[in-house]
């Protein structure tokens, strides 16, 4: 029995292209929409990979039975006025997803924390000067959004001897991990020192990180603080706000890896601060091997009359 084909409308950075999606796809014909591949129909096709894709594409599809998301958010997709009202979403779950952004944020972290910014200026000015260094255990980190991605952020930080806790909307109960919910958001905020974005996007989040936001982060009695870390979504987070608040000294210091905007217009002023660290969306890039072997898995499923896994609450957002 042939298999149905996907229609894969993702386009991947250099960054991703490490193997190829059809590797992890066991063999499953593909038509290639962001390659310019345009079938004269796409009646038969029942399954769709997705990211950035024209708003259109779902109503080119009449047997269309299955949308999966390129990333773990799914605010594109749901962003899509012509979205399909019964066809379910699934999002990508996957520990290589996972395993990046808990690396990213310990990273992150650290690099505040340990000061390597302040010593890389040093560095080129040819200054041998330590700074001081606190224990880990004198530094809050709060998570602001317990998914799998939050959670596994959480341990990992913990287990690098910071004192972590954990926000979410309704409490979560997590071994080891102070948990708050969305009527303790004061107290969550102003016992941090590091508060780590990593909330889908919803009409709730939007310009969520703000300064009313900021200024209630608690301050670290000798490190530069408070330090503000988005890997979440770029709507999440008001910029402005962000850049008035490095210029008096609200914020001691920032990472962001999702922008309002993206890319970051190149007149940016959050290009110039030093205590800015800036990546291009790459802190949990998507494996496109492992990508498609879950893809896979999930139809397989889906075709054996098994529930799909991960399927987004389109009313919640995720």
């Amino acid at each position: 029995m042939s298999k149905s084909p996907l229609l894969l409308s993702v386009s991947f950075t250099e960054a991703e292209k490490l193997g190829d999606i059809r590797d992890g796809l066991n063999g499953r014909p593909v038509i290639d929409w962001a390659k310019g591949e345009r079938p004269e129909s796409l009646a038969g096709v029942k399954y769709a990979l997705v990211w950035k894709f024209d708003y259109d594409l779902f109503d080119k599809m009449p047997d269309l039975e299955v949308i999966f998301s390129a990333g773990a958010g799914v605010d594109k997709v749901l962003a899509n006025p012509g979205l399909p009202d019964n066809v379910p979403i699934v999002r990508f779950v996957d520990p290589t997803l996972t395993t990046r952004m808990g690396e990213w944020v310990c990273l992150q972290v650290l690099m505040h924390f340990r000061q390597q910014r302040r010593y890389d200026a040093q560095q080129r000015v040819n200054t041998w000067q330590g700074l001081t260094q606190p224990q880990a255990s004198t530094m809050n980190v709060g998570i602001m959004g317990l998914g799998v991605l939050g959670q596994d952020a959480a341990k990992k930080l913990k287990t690098l001897g910071f004192i972590v806790s954990g926000w979410s909307r309704s409490r979560k109960s997590i071994e080891g991990i102070d948990c708050y919910d969305a009527s303790e958001t004061d107290e969550f905020l102003t016992r941090n020192h590091v508060i780590v974005g990593l909330l889908p996007y919803t009409p709730d989040t939007h310009g969520f990180f703000n300064r009313t936001l900021f200024e209630k982060i608690g301050k670290h009695p000798v490190l530069p603080s408070p330090i503000f870390i988005n890997a979440g979504r770029g709507g999440s987070q008001v910029e402005t706000d962000i850049i008035d608040c490095l210029n008096d000294g609200t914020l001691g210091g920032v990472s962001l890896d999702v922008f309002e905007t993206e890319p970051l217009a190149k007149n940016s002023p959050l290009w110039g601060f030093e205590n800015a660290i800036l990546t291009p969306h790459v802190a949990s890039d998507s494996d496109v091997v492992a990508l498609g072997t879950y893809v896979e898995n999930q139809i397989r499923r889906y075709e054996a009359g098994e529930p799909l896994q991960n399927v987004v609450d389109r009313e919640a957002g995720y």
